[in-house]
C-alpha cells in the first residue's frame, strides 16, 4: 500500500511514539541487569561447565517460552540441555531428572506454583537449582542454590500486567549465560557446525566442493560452437550458463544468461552468426574439487559471483553454486 499523509493515527494514538517508549523501557530494563549481576552468575557458569549431567530448563507461561529458547541455545552451543514443562514435571516427567543435572528455573514473580512445588523433589534429588526471577525475596529466589536477578523497574505494558520488559530482560540474561558458557568452552564455528550439519554454516564448514557440486549433464560447448548450440547448452544444463571447453576438458570460458542477452542486444541479426568464443567470458573462476565449501563461498563473495567451475587433474568436473 502506498504511503500517504491522509492516514490518521488509529484511535488517535501516535503508534511510533508508543514503539519508541517500549524500546526505551525495555532497553533500560536490560541495561539495569548489569548492575544486578552478582557472584552467583559466575558460579552458575562454573556449575553448568562442571556438571556431569544436563541443564534442565523449566518455566511456565511466558517464562516457559523464554526457557525453551534458552534450552535450544544451550544445546546448540555445546551444553546438553532440554526444556521441561513444570506441569508435566509434576506428573511424571521428574523421572527424567538425574542427580547430576542442573535445574534452571525461570519465573518473574518467583512464586509460580508449578515451579515452587518442584523444589522439595529437586533438593531431595541433589540437583543444583539456578533460579532466575525478578523478585530477590521470592520463594524461588530464596530456595535456589544460585539466583540470577532479572528485575525490571516497570513493564512496557501500560497496565503493568503483560510481561514485556521482564521477558526481554529474562531473554537477555539467558543469552548472557549461554554466551559466557560458549566463551568458557572456547566454542568455535567448527563446533557450531557439528550441531548444525543441515544449516548453511554446516554446509560451509563440513562439506567439500566435490560433495556439493553438480557433475551430471554439464552444459559443455566447444569454442567454435554456434549460437544455436550455446542456447541449447544453456537450456539443457538448467544452470543459466554454458561452459566453453577444449578437447582436453580445460575450462576456456563461461557464457551466462547475461552474456547471451548482451550478445543479442549488441549484434541483433548477426547474433546467430556468432560462436561460443565470441560470447564467452574467458578464464572463468575455478575451484578445486577437494576444496571446502567455506573456501568456495569466500571465492564467490570475493568475485561477486554465484557459481564456480570445479576442476581437478582431469579438467572440468562440475559446477558449484551458492
Amino acid at each position: 500500500m502506498p504511503k500517504t499523509s491522509l492516514h490518521k493515527p488509529p484511535h488517535g494514538i501516535d503508534c511510533r511514539a508508543v514503539a519508541r517508549e517500549v524500546f526505551e523501557i525495555e532497553a533500560a530494563g536490560v541495561l539495569g541487569l548489569a548492575d544486578a549481576l552478582t557472584e552467583d552468575f559466575d558460579a552458575a557458569v562454573e556449575a553448568i561447565l562442571a556438571a556431569q549431567g544436563r541443564a534442565i530448563v523449566c518455566g511456565m507461561g511466558k517464562s516457559g517460552i523464554i526457557g525453551k529458547k534458552l534450552a535450544a541455545t544451550l544445546a546448540s552451543t555445546g551444553t546438553p540441555a532440554f526444556f521441561m514443562h513444570p506441569g508435566e514435571a509434576f506428573h511424571g516427567d521428574l523421572g527424567m531428572v538425574a542427580p547430576a543435572d542442573i535445574f534452571v528455573a525461570l519465573s518473574n514473580s518467583g512464586e509460580t506454583e508449578e515451579l515452587v512445588k518442584l523444589l522439595p523433589f529437586l533438593k531431595d534429588n541433589g540437583n543444583l537449582v539456578i533460579g532466575m526471577t525478578g523478585n530477590t525475596r521470592s520463594t524461588l529466589a530464596r530456595h535456589a542454590d544460585l539466583h540470577l536477578s532479572v528485575h525490571v523497574e516497570r513493564e512496557a505494558c501500560p497496565l503493568q500486567l503483560a510481561p514485556t520488559a521482564s521477558t526481554t530482560a529474562t531473554l537477555a540474561m539467558c543469552d548472557a549465560l549461554a554466551v559466557a558458557l560458549m566463551r568458557a568452552r572456547n566454542f568455535q564455528p567448527d563446533d557450531f557446525a557439528r550441531f548444525h550439519p543441515g544449516g548453511s554454516l554446516g554446509r560451509r564448514l563440513l562439506h567439500m566442493v566435490r560433495e556439493e557440486m553438480r557433475s551430471d549433464d554439464l552444459p559443455f560447448v566447444a569454442p567454435h560452437g554456434s549460437a544455436d548450440e550455446v542456447l541449447s547448452a544453456v537450456s539443457r544444463g538448467k544452470l543459466g550458463i554454458a561452459l566453453v571447453s577444449d578437447d582436453q576438458n580445460n575450462a576456456l570460458g563461461i557464457i551466462t544468461d547475461g552474456d547471451l542477452r548482451r550478445a543479442v542486444q549488441g549484434n541483433r541479426e548477426a547474433f546467430f552468426g556468432m560462436t561460443a568464443s565470441d560470447m564467452m567470458t574467458p578464464g572463468p573462476v575455478t575451484i578445486g574439487a577437494d576444496s571446502s565449501m567455506q573456501a568456495a563461498f569466500e571465492l564467490m563473495a570475493r568475485h561477486k559471483i554465484t557459481l564456480l567451475v570445479v576442476v581437478d587433474a582431469s579438467g572440468v568436473v562440475g559446477v558449484v553454486q551458492k
